[in-house]
């Protein structure tokens, strides 16, 4: 699968670029909707029929809607039944096959044989954006666009299709129709493809080998340090996996005149769990406050609705990235955590220092990601061994503190480890920003952060021919 190599995009966007900006503006949108169609044919020649089948849909429903409006009837029966058509998609792709196979468990002895259904590659993220399109007609907070293109080029868009940021379409309906283009964008939009670039390709492949050579080896004798750096570089790997492909995807949206909005925001400098949660996939906790949370009521019918209303929103947001046992486990910690938070804990971690509270917070998201790495998919790593390996981080189990091989690990890492470290935080931001005063170092600077741009391309390219290691953890949600 090609979407599996970034090799490919390299052949892809240099020709993509090239014809954009030769044809008219005009053509922009067009141009822009028949590459990111076939970028996704690439990967899924079948399934872009169903991603066609869904945009379709739902421009059909949003035109429903305004002319239901116009007409002086409601238009909820249309937004119900849009709403049913989106998620009926989704569940069927994502979760029949695990329904089926649970089923067949169940009834012991059954002919009933799992489905086993290919997922379609980013289903969630282009339905919720498809999706969000309509629910925003229905609120009055967009117009339905009477070109179908428009809705088509925007679900589409092959920076952001696959894995994100999820974009409203109001975030970019002036941009879908008229968008403004220079070389300082564009320059800005290199720059920042640059930098997610070099943290998928140097950072987050290289954590993700780390975390591979774990799992592969994990078992219930583990030792703690092991178990340690097992879940590190795999906090690394899905941090700099994501942000650094959403990064990519900002980046070529200021090539082509797009703002798409940020998706991370440093955060595991956070200081508790709700701040995390702030700051970790901002678009996809925007769209279950926005389209779930608040629609429940959120917090203003009483304690005890507000918490059935957070049980909802995380059970679905564990759900929303798998069918797995684990994604729901996942979904259901923080819903235990954030309610905790919100009952008395964040006026307890309000006394504390600022080193503790972002202690306490990287350990909790550190078991997070012990539980949500439980796939049990590419490396056998299952809930059962999420599990041991948890008993083992909290001091009841495995046999030793480290071993030999484990420290050798840790002190061959040490420096990887700490550029890691470093690049999670906004260290780096804060050294630039402090570097820009003064038009002379402002010169300087761009002239420095245009050579690095480039060397980490290159880098990066070099990492690529080097290395047969190059998996998106989010291509698969």
């Amino acid at each position: 699968m090609l979407f599996s190599s970034l090799e490919f995009l390299f052949l892809f966007l240099p020709l993509c670029i090239a014809v954009y900006f030769i044809l008219p503006r005009k053509a922009g949108n067009y141009v822009l909707l028949l590459f990111s169609l076939v970028f996704y044919a690439m990967g899924e020649p079948v399934y872009l029929f169903l991603m066609l089948f869904t945009i379709l849909s739902d421009y059909i429903f949003g035109r429903l809607i305004e002319k239901k409006r116009e007409r002086g009837k409601d238009p909820k029966g249309v937004l119900i039944l849009a709403v049913t058509f989106n998620l009926s998609l989704l569940a069927f792709f994502k979760y029949f096959g695990a329904f089926t196979e649970l089923l067949s468990d169940i009834l012991l002895g059954s002919s009933l044989k799992p489905l086993n259904i290919p997922l379609p590659i980013g289903i969630s993220f282009y339905t919720f954006q498809s999706l969000s399109y309509v629910i925003d007609i229905y609120r009055g907070e967009v117009k339905a666009a009477k070109d179908p293109f428009i809705p088509a080029t925007y679900v589409t868009l092959f920076p952001q299709l696959i894995a994100g940021p999820i974009v409203k379409y109001g975030d970019i309906e002036k941009d879908m129709r008229g968008r403004r283009h220079s070389l300082t964008l564009a320059a800005e939009g290199v720059r920042r493809f640059s930098v997610g670039l070099s943290k998928k390709v140097i950072l987050a492949n290289t954590a993700g080998e780390m975390w591979e050579t774990f799992a592969l080896g994990f078992t219930r004798d583990s030792d703690l340090l092991s178990v340690w750096l097992g879940v590190i570089f795999f906090s690394f790997q899905i941090y700099f996996d994501f942000s650094g492909y959403s990064d990519m995807a900002i980046g070529l949206g200021k090539i082509f005149g797009f703002s798409f909005p940020e998706n991370f925001n440093y955060p595991y400098i956070s200081r508790s769990i709700t701040e995390f949660w702030r700051r970790w996939h901002i678009t996809l906790s925007s769209f279950f406050r926005d389209y779930l949370y608040i629609p429940l009521g959120g917090n203003r019918r009483g304690k005890p609705r507000t918490y059935l209303n957070l049980l909802i929103v995380w059970s679905l947001t564990g759900l929303w990235h798998g069918a797995g046992l684990n994604f729901l486990l996942w979904g259901l910690y923080y819903f235990l955590i954030l309610s905790l938070e919100k009952a008395f804990l964040l006026k307890w971690l309000e006394r504390l220092p600022s080193l503790l509270r972002r202690a306490y917070s990287l350990l909790l998201i550190a078991v997070g990601w012990l539980i949500f790495a439980a796939d049990g998919t590419a490396n056998g790593f299952s809930v059962s061994d999420s599990l041991a390996a948890l008993k083992i981080l909290i001091g009841f189990g495995g046999t030793a503190l480290y071993t030999s091989d484990s420290l050798y690990t840790l002190l061959r890492s040490l420096t990887v480890l700490a550029i890691m470290a470093i690049a999670s935080t906004d260290i780096p931001k804060k050294l630039t920003l402090a570097a820009l005063r003064g038009e002379r170092r402002r010169t300087s600077l761009s002239f420095l952060q245009n050579a690095l741009s480039l060397s980490a391309i290159l880098l990066s390219v070099a990492y690529l021919v080097n290395s047969g290691y190059n998996p998106f953890l989010y291509f698969k949600f």
